[in-house]
Order: C-alpha cells, then structure tokens, then sequence
C-alpha cells in the first residue's frame, strides 16, 4: 500500500540558500515599489485572503527573481500556500529581492550569477521541498522532475508555465506521451502574447541594450532575428528609436507578414554584414552562427531576448576570436584576427533581465494576474496530465481587470447582438 511521503517542514530563514539576508531592507523597497504599480495582482492577493485556494498546498516557483515575480509569490502566500522559489536564470536574480522574500516568510533558493552546478542545486532544493503545485519558466524544473524524479511527479497537482520556450517543451514532452501532470501554457494567453511578449520584450530588450551600451539607436540599423510576438516588439520599438529594422525569419508567414509592416527581410549571414545592433528572440538554438559572426562589422553589438544563452553561438565566436575580455559591465568583447570587434551582452542570456530590471512592472502585472488565476484553476478542478490553455473567462477577466484599474469602460453586447453572432440566418 502506497504511503503518502511526509513534506519536510521549512524556515525559510534556515533552509534558504541565498547571498545575504540582511539586503532584506533594500529588496523591501523595490518589493514595494512595484506593489504600487500591480493593481491587479493586490486585488488578487485580497481575494485569496478570503478565498485561500492554495490553503494546505506547497507552491514551488521558477522564475526570474526581481521585484515583479516576488510580488506575485506573495500573492500566492496570500491564498494559503507555503511558497518556495528558486531562479530560473542565475544573471536575472536580484540578490536584495530574494532577501526581502525570506523575510516575508518565502523560502529561497537562488544567488546572482550562480554557476551552472549552484543553479542545478538550486531546482534540487526547490524540488526537495515536495510541492503540490508548481509555476515554470523555460520548463527546467518540468524537465528535472521527469528526467531525475519521476517518482516525485505523482506528487504534483499540476502548474503552470511562463514563456514560449517552455511551451515549446511542454508540447514536445505531450507528444510523446511523457507529460506527466496538467501544466496551463500561460504564455499562450491573449493577455500574455500580446501584451507581456509584444510591448514588455520590446521596450525591457532596448532598455537593457541602452542602459548597458550607452549607445544611440537612431540612425543605425538593427537586425531582429524572429518575428514571433517577441520579435514584433523588439522590431516595433527599434523603429520607433529611429532605426533602420531587418527582420530574419524561417516562417514565410512571418516573414511576409514583417514585408507588410514596412521591414526589410533578409537571411541571417546577410543582414549580419549590416548590424549595429543584432538581437535574437527565436527560442531556438543556433541561430547565428558562424557564418554570421564572420560578416558582423567592426563594433557590431550582439544581444539575445530569447529564454537560454544557445541563440548566438558563443563557442563560434570563441573559435573566431583571437581575445576576448570585459569592456563594461555585461559587455565582452570579441576580437578578430583582422582587428574587427563585436560585442557580446550579459555573456548572451536574457538580455532584458541579465543587464536590465526585466519588463515594465504595469505589463508583468497582467501576466502575473494570469498566473495567480491559472494556478487557482489547476488548484481546484482535476485536468488530465497534458498541456491546457487558459480558459478565455480567466483571460478576459484579467483584462477587464486593467481596463478598470486605468478607469475606463468598454461597451456591451445587446441580447439581440449576441444572439445575432450565434445564428446562421440572416432575420
């Protein structure tokens, strides 16, 4: 007969692995700072008060952790939960906001610029705590249940999951059949794609560009490798800079429909010989390689927005390069045997979290809104193990919570509207 396995009691102060808690003060402020600015989630957070969807159930986070991502992890705590995280990329880790998590009662497991080994420890510890329900970013934690705890995946209830990539994983990991628990692809939403991938990637990519380089983006020319919604608005806000934009695509659709937005479209070795600025926002691999590196011009900066640092070739740019050294932080340079130098930014991971504060905190309001809702609905109904949209009621939902929050008021359909759109006859 099957026990059920006892949960190891945490304190978080004792059983948390971070740098210092005493930054808690200064992490505090952005904490709060962000509250401000994220109506949405301090209205959920007042409803799971009352409600307590998450009462008894331990929630394992895998996020970014700067101040958006802790507010909603209070959220969570709010409704009842015992809450563990840990980072799911070591350069975006905010040492102070984590502190500031423990002292709330949260339980951490992350440091800025862990190396690969700690970052591994990390989704170790966080998944030692035996969660009930759990919420992914890129599907790292997804993958190390399955590929080193499958016994452990009974445990859970179901999650869900923050960005394309690890949709992409969830999809593939469905397919053939190993998925093991529900997850909601929440980057699927309608509140998330086109608003979080569209207007947060595209303004945090060229916040964390400028702030990094000090360079100027008008008059130059950007090349944006991937015109998914991310790519759309990396390219939206270049132009909007003043620059010259190529897009490079595998999709004709996309492709297509960038010519239709007024782009220049063009392959990747070749729209490399024009860069001033080349970002990759495709979550796939290899997507410039070295024939690409080799016709960058002197002084090209090379950026990537997409989940892992696989985007650039940064072996290819190893091999090619006869030096390689720090010029300003999160900026190396590579340079080439004929003199030429490229720039690589925050050793090619997410650049808009790696050397930047991640996406506007108005923006991850709503995907965070989503999250919280999401998490609630795999809390309380029993989906199958596979990957679930989010219901159209939550997404809608969610949006009518901003447009309330900014005052305004839409209009509604009549009955004899609705009804109109339901039937096929004309009278």
């Amino acid at each position: 007969m099957a026990t059920t396995p006892i949960k190891p009691t945490l304190d978080p102060v004792r059983d948390s692995q971070i740098r210092n808690l005493a930054l808690a003060e200064e992490g505090a402020l952005k904490l709060d700072w962000a509250a401000q600015h994220m109506p949405l989630l301090r209205q959920l957070r007042e409803r799971f008060q009352q409600e307590r969807p998450f009462a008894g159930k331990r929630v394992a986070i895998c996020l970014h952790l700067e101040a958006k991502t802790a507010n909603l992890a209070l959220t969570i705590q709010a409704g009842g939960a015992e809450v563990a995280v840990a980072a799911s990329n070591p350069l975006s880790t905010q040492d102070d906001v984590v502190a500031a998590l423990v002292d709330r009662g949260v339980t951490a497991f992350a440091v800025h610029g862990a190396t690969p080994e700690q970052y591994r420890g990390h989704l170790e510890a966080l998944l030692d705590t035996r969660p009930d329900l759990i919420i992914d970013d890129g599907g790292d934690l997804v993958s190390m249940l399955h590929e080193k705890r499958p016994e452990q995946t009974t445990e859970i209830r179901g999650g869900c999951e923050e960005t394309t990539t690890g949709v992409l994983r969830l999809q593939a990991m469905a397919k053939e059949g190993t998925l093991r628990f529900p997850m909601l692809a929440v980057n699927d939403a309608q509140c998330k794609y086109l608003f979080d991938n569209r207007y947060g990637t595209g303004q945090s990519v060229w916040d964390g560009i400028m702030r990094t380089t000090n360079l100027v983006v008008a008059g130059k020319t950007a090349v944006v490798v991937g015109y998914g919604w991310c790519g759309k608005g990396v390219a939206m806000r270049a132009k909007g800079l003043g620059a010259r934009v190529i897009i490079c695509e595998v999709d004709p659709i996309k492709a297509l429909e960038a010519v239709m937005d007024g782009f220049e479209v063009m392959p990747v070795r070749e729209a490399a010989r024009h860069a001033d600025f080349l970002v990759t926002v495709t979550g796939n691999r290899d997507c410039v390689v070295r024939d690409a590196i080799e016709s960058l011009k002197d002084g090209a900066v090379l950026a990537n927005a997409g989940h892992f640092d696989v985007e650039i070739s940064k072996p290819d740019l190893r091999a090619l390069a006869v030096s390689v050294r720090t010029v300003r932080r999160n900026i190396e340079e590579y340079r080439f045997a004929d003199g030429r130098r490229v720039f690589l930014l925050a050793e090619g991971r997410l650049v808009n979290l790696a050397a930047g504060d991640g996406h506007p905190v108005e923006v991850m309001d709503l995907t965070f809104a989503l999250q919280a809702l999401g998490l609630r609905h795999v809390a309380q109904h029993a989906l199958t193990p596979g990957v679930h949209r989010i219901p159209e009621a939550l997404d809608e939902e969610v949006a009518r919570m901003r447009l309330r929050a900014w005052g305004i008021e839409i209009d509604q359909l009549t009955p004899e509207q609705a009804r109109y759109l339901q039937s096929w006859r004309t009278e």
